[in-house]
């Protein structure tokens, strides 16, 4: 009699309600259920860190001055932008792979195996055996414009993934002979990382959940910017007309081609990626009028650094440079790439910001002839100062 009971225990448990957890239930009160799986239940919560703009972007200039980009950022940001770049600042996502990774009895031990799901939320809940887990968490891409750019490496290695984005079929001139062509900025991503998650036999760690009669352990999982974003601004003065608009491209060179979910870091691999610029006339640069070429990008951000651990840009450790290079359309049907180097920006802003470049059209010819490059300038750190180049 008392075995025919508990096989209606084990049936009721199996079929009903419960989240796959078999376990004795009792009249009197809740206590620790036994498990007859080698496995207990877990929740983890994913949760975003400083992804506002203001947060994100919160650098240290230098002897305690913060980074303030709004006092920098003149190009502004209305529909229109809005519509061709997308929102100026991260978007949340909702749906999130996680890959799972059991190494028994060994903390930190390669992969053998990987699980893999896919959910809706930030909340995930799951069967994990006792032992050591790994676990991945990164979102599913959101494509803008139906062409994903993100290619994900799951094969090579258990240990890790890889993402990277794919070319254009733009011409870029920085990376030559390795590459020729330019690449298009990666989709927004984000991820976390946990090893060593100890599923114990003494369940330490875990709290008890009277409504399901089961021990969980609950993990918060803190999810980064694997994808970096940078504002670019020509801010030309004194126009009176002589540039009428942009060719719609922009190009920043030295970003890197990969990274590696699991750590953060970026690869070794530096490429150009393409990115869309627009013009407008007649922007407000601290009362005086001006008009400005902006533009939005996304990158993996600088080679071999994990941007999210670094404080200050001294402890960037790249000797890359980086050229941004946009083509300026004049009043007299011709147009001219302009070349400016941005590597003490791109360094400052390791986590992305706003690089800015300024022009005065009194010291700048209108040219004569379409095509190539008018110049190659070099623009110093930001100040609040006109750069002046010789032609």
């Amino acid at each position: 009699m008392r075995d025919k009971k508990l096989r209606r225990a084990f049936a009721a448990l199996i079929y009903g309600p419960s989240i796959l957890v078999l376990f004795f239930q009792t009249a009197c009160s809740p206590e620790p259920p036994l498990h007859l799986y080698d496995s207990v239940p877990n929740e983890t919560q994913l949760v975003f860190a400083e992804l506002e703009l203001d947060a994100y972007w919160d650098y240290e200039i230098e002897n305690g001055v913060r980074y303030d980009w709004r006092a920098e950022w003149y190009y502004g940001w209305n529909e229109e932008d809005e519509r061709i770049f997308g929102p100026i600042g991260y978007t949340l996502p909702n749906v999130f792979n996680i890959r799972r990774y059991f190494t028994g009895d060994i903390p930190n031990a390669p992969h053998t195996r990987v699980q893999q799901h896919n959910i809706t939320g930030t909340l995930f809940q799951g069967l994990f055996n006792y032992g050591y887990w790994d676990m991945l968490v990164f979102n599913d891409v959101q494509i803008r414009d139906g062409a994903q750019s993100l290619i994900f490496d799951e094969q090579t290695t258990l240990d890790s993934i890889t993402v990277r984005t794919n070319n254009t079929m733009r011409p870029a001139r920085y990376s030559m002979p390795r590459h020729t062509q330019a690449y298009y900025q990666p989709e927004e991503l984000f991820a976390a990382y946990e090893e060593a998650i100890d599923i114990n036999r003494n369940l330490e760690g875990f709290v008890f959940d009277p409504e399901r009669n089961v021990w969980v352990k609950k993990l918060t999982m803190v999810l980064y910017p694997i994808t970096y974003i940078y504002l670019t601004q020509v801010i030309v003065h004194h126009n009176n007309g002589k540039i009428v608009g942009v060719d719609g491209s922009g190009n920043l060179s030295g970003m890197a081609r990969w990274s590696v979910l699991n750590s953060g870091r970026a690869g070794d691999d530096d490429i150009t990626v393409n990115f869309n610029t627009r013009w407008k006339t007649n922007c407000d640069k601290n009362g005086e009028s001006v008009d400005i070429a902006g533009g939005r990008l996304l990158t993996f951000g600088i080679c071999e650094q994990a941007s999210n651990n670094i404080r200050s840009y001294q402890e960037v450790r790249d000797s890359r440079r980086h050229y941004f290079d946009l083509s300026l359309q004049f009043n007299n049907g011709m147009d001219s790439t302009f070349v400016f180097d941005v590597t003490d920006q791109v360094r400052r802003r390791f986590k992305g910001g706003v690089l800015t470049v300024e022009l005065d059209m009194d010291t700048i010819p209108v040219p004569s002839r379409s095509g190539g490059s008018a110049f190659n300038a070099v623009v110093q750190d930001y100040v609040e100062e006109l750069h002046e180049f010789d032609m």
